[in-house]
């Protein structure tokens, strides 16, 4: 049986790994003021200099049922099943309007939407798990019973330079955000029942910052399985993705994948936002 896998654009996956784990995405849109594009054709670094410029987040629209149902009738014509990987539940529509797309008659018993209570790459490490299990022969119901399992130990992460974005999205309040700013503090968020929830408050130059937080990230979540790790981005040096490399490589790290967010994710979290993401539940087969 021919299964396929689908994602959202918030997977943040560049065309490379799209095509080496054949998984395909529908996009987001993304919109300032009267510009609309789609999520991978819009950069983040457009959205980062209209928000310089105005002092406003684009606005992200979810895709809605009815782009939902395009997908998966085009994806279905070359293959028996689909399992589509959704955006958090907690952040985002697309996975309700994708649930509720699979429910028409034609799609019943072919679609399989998972929830991934994640974003970004920590959605992508789910999807890599399902592209292993069926090079395995593994048969979709038990794929998506093995891939859901996992999910509570999804490990998805990052480090801030501001709350800046946060706020303006409405995800953190005006008095914390100037309390932040004048404290100087760098945050770092992580998702836990699929919601973005503050951790650690640093304070210092985003390099000694951001390794402090992997340090902590690694002893936290020191469980982890150590085929498949993520160093996302919205905006980072060559120099402190080297660094961040080498200690993953320490850590027993098979596959380290760089990448940088797509736009979605990166007009929550602003510049200079970096994570690190894996599965916190040891070793898979």
């Amino acid at each position: 049986m021919s299964i396929a896998l689908s994602a959202e654009s918030t997977i943040d996956l560049p065309k490379d790994l799209l095509q080496k784990f054949d998984i395909v995405t529908v996009p987001f849109t993304l919109t300032m003021d009267e510009k609309t594009g789609l999520d991978g054709e819009v950069t983040a670094d457009e959205l980062f200099a209209f928000t310089d410029k105005t002092g406003k987040l684009p606005r992200t629209s979810a895709v809605n049922q009815f782009q939902f149902e395009e997908h998966f009738r085009k994806l279905l014509k070359d293959h028996d099943s689909l399992i589509h990987f959704s955006l958090s539940s907690e952040l985002s529509s697309a996975y309700q309007n994708a649930v509720n797309a699979s429910q028409e008659d034609e799609f019943k018993g072919k679609v399989f939407v998972i929830d991934s209570r994640s974003l970004s790459t920590g959605i992508a490490l789910l999807a890599i798990y399902a592209r292993k299990l069926i090079g395995q022969g593994e048969k979709v119901e038990e794929i998506v019973k093995k891939v859901q399992a996992r999910v509570p130990f999804d490990q998805a992460s990052f480090s801030l330079e501001s709350v800046n974005y946060l706020f303006k999205g409405g995800r953190c309040s005006y008095l914390a955000m100037i309390g932040a700013n004048i404290l100087r503090l760098k945050p770092e968020i992580y998702v836990k029942e699929g919601k973005m929830v503050p951790g650690k408050k640093y304070r210092g130059s985003m390099q000694t910052v951001v390794m402090e937080y992997v340090e902590d990230t690694l002893n936290m979540f020191n469980h982890p399985d150590l085929e498949n790790v993520f160093i996302t981005y919205s905006t980072a040096s060559d120099g402190l993705v080297d660094e961040i490399r080498a200690r993953l490589q320490k850590a027993g790290f098979k596959n380290i994948m760089a990448t940088r967010a797509g736009g979605t994710i990166s007009c929550h979290c602003g510049p200079h936002c970096l994570g690190i993401l894996y599965i916190n539940d040891g070793a898979h087969n």
